[in-house]
């Protein structure tokens, strides 16, 4: 999608929205009064603001589409057609988004803009996901989840419980703090439970062993626990 269509089609889902989810509409105002200025030329040079731009139109039309149908029975059968991972962000976080005030919301958005904003661990998830896969189990990304839940990825594995996962290379001493910020955002955002994962890269098995701890915890750790592993 180029980003002239990126602009028309968040007007339109502004227009659907505004009669079904009016917290979606103000949201996706937001959003577009972001963008609406930005020349199309100096926007498609900007491939994070893009990247998040397609993920919030398609997670928005999913909604829409969930939202209009007319019984809650209804809404929930939809919802049951979906992987564990779709179902715990559509049933559960991406609304907690729609409907909540977001603090980091306005700070994000700028480093997006600016190109401050970089996926620095981006090649070690992209790994971890990887391996999930080769193992028969699953993982979700979004812009959202990682900028204002502090969550890279959301596993599955056999047991088809969702777990939200933070993964850092920090130090010892900037990982304690680190994950104690972790922490109080999942609480704000009400996510029971975490694992919050740091890595030496010097480590030549560390991959293998995050995802044995991924694909476990995802099974096993009890609500109300945030699980460090380092």
């Amino acid at each position: 999608m180029q980003a002239k269509e990126i602009k028309e089609q968040l007007q339109s889902l502004i227009e659907q929205s505004s009669s079904i989810d009016p917290n979606l509409a103000k949201k996706l105002d937001e959003i577009n009064r972001w963008v609406k200025d930005i020349k199309l030329g100096s926007l498609t040079a900007k491939p994070f603001v893009l990247a998040f731009l397609l993920e919030v139109i398609t997670d928005s039309t999913i909604w829409l589409l969930i939202k209009s149908l007319p019984s809650a029975a209804e809404q929930q059968a939809k919802l049951a057609q979906m992987t564990p991972n779709e179902r715990y962000w559509y049933g559960y976080l991406f609304p907690k988004w729609i409907n909540a005030t977001d603090s980091k919301f306005y700070i994000w958005k700028q480093k997006l803009m600016s190109g401050e904003f970089n996926q620095v661990d981006d090649d070690i998830i992209k790994s971890i996901a990887q391996d999930i896969v080769s193992r028969e189990g699953s993982f979700w990304q979004r812009y959202i989840a990682d900028l204002s839940m502090a969550t890279d990825l959301i596993v599955s594995s056999r047991n088809n419980q969702p777990l939200c996962i933070q993964v850092t290379s920090v130090s010892e001493e900037l990982s304690n703090q680190k994950y104690h910020d972790w922490k109080n955002t999942l609480n704000l955002w009400e996510i029971e439970r975490g694992l919050f994962v740091s890595y030496n890269p010097k480590d030549t098995n560390f991959i293998n062993q995050l995802v044995n701890v991924a694909l476990y915890n995802s099974d096993y750790l009890a609500e109300g626990k945030y699980l460090k592993f380092a």
